[in-house]
């Protein structure tokens, strides 16, 4: 009897542990990141051979966090190679997240408790990462450089001017390759050591957002409780990403934090995946005044594809918002922040970016400023920003 009840309790351990580690993960992947079935636009032959001949960028997008093999077309979420490549992606900012509070919100959150740290075991990332926010920092660039490294002919990591034209003239020679820039999601990886920038430059980290959904040491972030401004800290930290050649990232970051950077940058910022309140209501999204700011600083802002970005998801809403950006501070300002595998949900995955390219042509942008939004202004930027080698 005793060996049999042991036996029931092995094979029920067992159960638990394959449930935790194989099915654990995937099914929150599946279950946030998930495209919901719209109607289908319809895309004439003049706009997908604009569609070809455009550079696309894509500024914040966060397939790292998954258990995916990004060189494998996955049926779920929105983000890996093949659909990169067959969506015409020149380059796709990877954002890095290393903590999410529970009860994830756009409200409130408090910044003690962390909800990642049970899919990053059940993930079966390495023991360092468990509890410490720079290693899962390290981590996801690590998995970035050996996909890269294992299809150099469709991937290739950009950390410079140099290799941003390097990628560009092989785009140019028709390669089927695509870049990919790493962003941070937060700076609570730093833990107040300023040092650390340059640990997540060395790794490749060539686009930093202040904040996440909750206040850290560096300032306040529009869903924190606080809600502040730079503090010392942060300013600081300012001043080393710009002397390095890291872009400077104000999503997320709260009014005043927005102020604060605003007030003291040096060079252009960007906000990398956002909404504006014009088009739509709610905290995460800027004000008027806010890209005003942005655009008087010669920043970037990223629109987003997710609901509470754009307040619907299909690709006019999309287009709406980016005329509202380029009718207020002009069309050299304004880019796409898909925000694609952040948890959110969208109408099309990374492969079907030509009903963005549809929807501004439908919204009465011309050609050439078509190829600005889509990429134009980012990689121009890209080029004004990081180091040149």
């Amino acid at each position: 009897m005793m060996r049999k009840l042991l036996t029931a309790c092995v094979g029920l351990v067992a159960v638990a542990a394959v449930a935790f580690f194989v099915f654990l993960p995937s099914w929150v992947d599946h279950s946030r990141n998930r495209r919901v079935t719209s109607e289908q636009m319809l895309i004439s032959e003049a706009t997908r051979a604009l569609h070809k001949r455009l550079s696309i960028v894509d500024l914040h997008a966060d397939p790292l966090l998954w258990q995916r093999d990004l060189l494998v077309r996955a049926d779920h979420g929105h983000v890996d190679v093949p659909r990169l490549l067959e969506g015409n992606v020149t380059l796709q900012v990877f954002g890095v997240v290393t903590k999410t509070p529970p009860g994830l919100n756009y409200a409130s959150n408090r910044g003690d408790r962390d909800q990642l740290t049970v899919l990053v075991i059940a993930s079966r990332w390495p023991r360092r990462t468990w509890n410490d926010l720079l290693q899962r920092a390290l981590y996801q660039s690590e998995k970035l450089g050996r996909f890269a490294s294992q299809a150099p002919g469709r991937l290739m990591i950009v950390r410079s001017v140099a290799e941003l034209d390097e990628l560009l003239a092989r785009r140019g020679r028709d390669e089927p390759v695509v870049g990919g820039l790493l962003a941070m999601e937060g700076l609570q990886a730093l833990w107040g050591n300023l040092a650390r920038v340059d640990t997540l430059f060395d790794a490749g980290f060539r686009m930093m957002g202040l904040t996440h959904f909750f206040d850290n040491e560096v300032g306040g972030s529009s869903a924190g409780v606080r809600k502040g401004g730079l503090t010392k800290f942060g300013r600081q930290v300012v001043r080393r990403l710009e002397e390095r050649g890291i872009v400077v990232d104000l999503a997320h970051a709260s009014p005043r934090t927005v102020s604060d950077v605003l007030g003291m940058a040096t060079r252009p910022v960007v906000v990398s995946h956002t909404g504006v309140q014009a088009t739509c209501k709610g905290p995460r999204n800027l004000s008027d005044d806010q890209v005003r700011g942005i655009g008087a600083n010669g920043g970037l802002i990223g629109i987003g594809f997710w609901d509470a970005a754009v307040c619907d998801l299909a690709p006019p809403s999309i287009a709406r918002a980016i005329r509202h950006v380029a009718d207020l501070i002009g069309v050299d300002h304004v880019g796409l922040g898909s925000d694609f595998d952040g948890s959110t949900f969208a109408a099309f995955d990374a492969a079907g970016l030509v009903q963005v390219t549809q929807a501004l042509v439908d919204a009465g942008f011309h050609e050439d400023e078509i190829g600005k939004i889509m990429g134009g202004n980012a990689l121009r930027l890209l080029r004004q920003e990081l180091p040149q080698r």
